[in-house]
C-alpha cells in the first residue's frame, strides 16, 4: 500500500509525534503541508490518504483514481466531500473523541480565567501594583465564584457532556441545547434562545453545518446578559465575527473566548482583532501532547481496521 500524509506539521510540533507507526501499512510519503494546488500531485498513486485540514474534493478524487481511503487527523470532516467519496467507493474515517478531555480542559481554563481574573492580576503584579498596596490583599478588579452560575452547553456530544459534568462538579447550574434530546439527561434541555438568555457562560461544542453556520449572530447576542461570557472551541464558522465584534465593543456581552475563527490562520483583517474583551487562542484546545499521541493511535487503528475489512469511525 502507498500512503500519503498531506499535512503532518498540523499533528507534530518539532518532531514530538512520530509517524513511524504508519510504516506497518506500506510505503509512506510525509508532506509537512499541502496547498490546494499540490494536493493531487502529493496524493499521486497513493491508496491511503491521511490529512487534517487539506481539502479532498471530488476533483481531487477524480485526479487520483488509486485513492481508496481517506483518514482524518480530526473529528470534523467538512474538508472532505464525503458524498463524492461514497459515490467513488472511497472510505472516509475520522478520529472521534480523541480530544474530549483537552477541549473540556481549555473551556474551563477560559471560565476560570474570566471569573478569577488570573491574567489580569498577573499583569497588575508584574506592573508592581501589589508592591505599592497599603494592604496585604490587593483586589481592585472584582472576581466571582462560578458556583451557582448558569452554564449553557450547545451541543451534547462527548465534549459537551464532559463540559456539562465538570460544570456541575463546580456547582454550576447546567442547561443543554442539542439537536437530539438525550435519554435520561440530568440537565435541563432547552432551545437555543432560552439557553442564551439564561447563560452566565455559553459554550459551543457543535459541528459546523448549514444549521449551525453563523448561529452566533446579533439576534442571539442580543438575548444574552451584559455580564455573560461566550466561548467557542467548535468551529469558527459557528460565529458571525463582525456581529460578535460589535457586541463586544458595545459591551452587550462581557467577554468572548475563542479558540477557532472563520479563517485560520487568523486573518490580519478579522473584525475581532485587538478587542480587549475578546481573548483568542490559536486553535490549541485539541493539541496537548497526550491528546496528539491518542489521535495517532486512533488514526493508525482506523487504517488497520479498514485493511482488515471492518472499518471503524466511518463517516460515509
Amino acid at each position: 500500500m502507498k500512503i500519503a500524509v498531506l499535512d503532518w506539521q498540523t499533528v507534530s510540533s518539532g518532531g514530538d509525534i512520530s509517524p513511524e507507526a504508519l510504516n506497518e501499512f506500506g510505503e509512506v510519503r510525509i508532506y509537512p503541508l499541502t496547498s490546494p494546488e499540490e494536493t493531487a500531485a502529493h496524493i499521486a498513486d497513493a491508496e491511503i490518504v491521511l490529512c487534517n485540514k487539506v481539502l479532498i474534493t471530488a476533483e481531487v478524487m477524480d485526479a487520483c483514481p488509486a485513492m481508496k481511503y481517506v483518514g482524518l487527523f480530526a473529528t470534523g470532516y467538512n474538508n472532505v466531500d464525503v458524498k463524492a467519496a461514497a459515490e467513488r467507493g472511497i472510505t472516509v474515517c475520522n478520529a472521534g473523541e480523541y480530544s474530549t478531555n483537552a477541549v473540556a480542559q481549555q473551556t474551563f481554563a477560559y471560565i476560570l480565567d474570566h471569573f478569577s481574573r488570573i491574567s489580569c492580576y498577573d499583569s497588575l503584579v508584574r506592573k508592581g501594583e501589589w508592591e505599592s498596596s497599603p494592604t496585604f490583599s490587593y483586589f481592585p478588579v472584582p472576581t466571582d465564584e462560578i458556583a451557582g452560575k448558569t452554564l449553557a452547553v450547545v451541543g451534547f456530544g462527548s465534549i459537551g457532556r464532559t463540559v456539562a459534568r465538570i460544570g456541575a462538579a463546580f456547582g454550576m447550574r447546567v442547561v443543554i441545547n442539542t439537536r437530539t434530546v438525550p435519554a435520561d439527561c440530568p440537565y435541563e434541555v432547552t432551545d437555543l434562545r432560552s439557553a442564551a438568555s439564561q447563560a452566565d457562560v455559553i459554550t459551543f461544542h457543535c459541528p459546523l453545518t448549514e444549521q449551525t453556520k453563523g448561529m452566533v449572530n446579533s439576534e442571539l447576542l442580543g438575548l444574552m446578559k451584559s455580564s455573560a461570557v461566550l466561548i467557542n472551541t467548535s468551529r469558527g464558522g459557528v460565529v458571525n465575527e463582525k456581529e460578535l465584534a460589535e457586541a463586544l465593543k458595545t459591551e452587550k456581552i462581557s467577554a468572548a473566548y475563542l479558540d477557532v475563527l472563520g479563517m485560520e490562520p487568523m486573518s490580519p483583517d478579522t473584525h475581532l482583532k485587538g478587542i480587549p474583551n475578546c481573548i483568542i487562542t490559536p486553535h490549541i484546545a485539541w493539541a496537548p501532547l497526550e491528546t496528539r499521541h491518542r489521535l495517532m493511535k486512533i488514526v493508525t487503528g482506523n487504517v488497520r481496521a479498514w485493511l482488515s475489512g471492518s472499518p471503524v469511525n466511518k463517516v460515509n
